[in-house]
């Protein structure tokens, strides 16, 4: 019988809960203070910019619609409304362009949720110190990353979005360390927000649902925090059940060990990585080996016969379907559309992926020159290795050239620096923001753990945007 089975890992739950619940701001090395303030800058942008994208201004229009006691701000609009409807919108427009930063073994994006989640709380609560907002934030990363972790690729590989799964974690642990619940709490939040977990992977194939899943899992981690803080109880060893648990239900190979493996004193969030590419991290390194065989080779688009691309099982599964020009979505999921437009244009950014390039005869050109698979070299390293890629460009003149990355430029192995955050900040919120704020913004979030308030940063990020 199902009720015989043993826990996949005795009080799983109830320590995750313990450590997010009593979690203090002196417990974090200071490379998890700098991470968490890099990645509030670039969530941000990323947010910014999200919120200027039609879909999340379709689930804005719906938000206003339902109203909602107005206590958080809708970011960029001058309007307020609920905190489970702010971060509905934030935290979709975080997701909303494959821009938000990246968790490798998790494979979650736990900025685009933890940030705008605990703001949200700090902007209802009124004075918030940056220290405080800080550890709320860890507390989010660090548990979701952990729930990603033991769920393992399984997960995604039986066609769940870890970022509307594993993400809620995020939101409910951010919510309730926000609210200080106590770790009896803590436990019941986790035990509500693991129902609510949900995000299918078939959306990456054109539909806007995907960008929605970040905000879902935010307002389902918020509900789940508030209904926690009130009584409402939720499955105690949600995580570790044999039957009906979170790993049990949807990973066939979980890694429950990982949920608690040297918590405290290994950091999660110290390994967050950041995208310089608007697209899939999957493909970044593939992207960047063909750069640098152009770039080094003075080539053009026009000069490559074919390309050949090596890359793991599960970059493959996730980006080397056929490409058809069915939404934005979709080509910035595909590794076939992402290498025809750094061919041509030498970037793939905001600008590669609009609506009108979608399916420019010249990209779908160059597509026709690409094949890919998976190598076997690459797999054999395992999940670690899991962004690598192998690029082969065979020239017009016959000569073929190949070089491999291992670690995407912008992981925690091969790290971009704060500097190129802040420039991708500048490209990505020129549009709504004035040059002063964008300096101001830096500004305070170079110095968010001195801050004895963070209400100035909130008022530029409620203001409404420049038309």
């Amino acid at each position: 019988m199902t009720g015989s089975k043993l826990p996949l890992l005795n009080n799983a739950t109830r320590d995750l809960a313990t450590f997010a619940a009593l979690l203090q701001y002196e417990d974090l090395p200071r490379s998890v203070i700098e991470r968490i303030k890099t990645s509030l800058l670039d969530s941000i942008g990323c947010c910014l910019y999200g919120l200027t994208l039609p879909w999340t201004q379709r689930v804005l229009a719906m938000v206003d619609e339902d109203g909602g006691k107005p206590v958080a701000s809708l970011w960029r609009t001058g309007r307020r409304t609920s905190i489970s409807n702010a971060v509905l919108v934030n935290c979709t427009a975080g997701h909303a362009f494959e821009l938000d930063d990246i968790h490798k073994e998790s494979i979650l994006h736990p900025g685009s949720i933890a940030i705008p989640t605990a703001l949200a709380f700090a902007d209802r609560a009124g004075k918030v110190s940056g220290r405080e907002a800080i550890t709320a934030m860890a507390s989010g990363y660090e548990v979701g990353t952990r729930v990603g972790n033991a769920a393992t690729m399984s997960l995604f590989f039986r066609g769940f979005h870890p970022q509307g799964t594993s993400g809620a974690f995020v939101s409910a642990a951010t919510a309730g360390r926000a609210l200080r619940l106590d770790a009896t709490a803590m436990q019941h939040a986790l035990g509500i927000v693991g129902s609510q977990a949900g995000g299918l992977m078939a959306a990456q194939e054109g539909a806007m649902v995907k960008r929605f899943h970040a905000g879902r899992a935010a307002q389902s981690g918020v509900y789940s925090a508030l209904l926690a803080k009130q009584g409402f109880t939720g499955i105690v060893d949600v995580l570790e059940a044999p039957y009906g648990g979170y790993l049990s239900t949807y990973s066939d190979a979980p890694n429950a060990a990982r949920l608690t493996d040297g918590l405290g004193t290994e950091w999660e969030t110290a390994k967050i990585g950041y995208k310089p590419h608007a697209a899939v991290t999957s493909i970044h390194a593939a992207l960047d080996a063909l750069t640098y065989i152009m770039q080094s080779n003075g080539l053009h688009a026009n000069d490559i016969m074919h390309v050949d691309v090596g890359v793991s099982a599960m970059t493959h599964v996730h980006c080397a379907w056929p490409y058809r020009a069915q939404g934005v979505t979709a080509a910035q999921m595909n590794l076939y559309y992402g290498l025809a437009v750094t061919a041509i244009d030498g970037v793939a950014f905001v600008a590669q992926y609009h609506e009108g390039r979608l399916a420019d005869p010249r990209i779908l050109d160059f597509i026709a020159r690409i094949d890919a698979c998976i190598d076997p070299q690459i797999e054999a390293l395992g999940p670690a290795f899991r962004h690598a890629a192998r690029v082969s460009v065979m020239t017009r003149g016959g000569i073929t050239l190949t070089h491999e990355i291992m670690n995407r430029r912008g992981s925690n192995e091969n790290p971009i620096s704060p500097r190129e955050i802040e420039i991708k900040f500048q490209a990505l919120t020129e549009s709504c923001l004035s040059p002063r704020d964008i300096a101001q913004i830096i500004y305070l979030c170079e110095r968010f753990d001195e801050l004895d308030d963070i209400s100035e940063l909130l008022a530029l990020l409620a203001a409404p945007r420049l038309h």
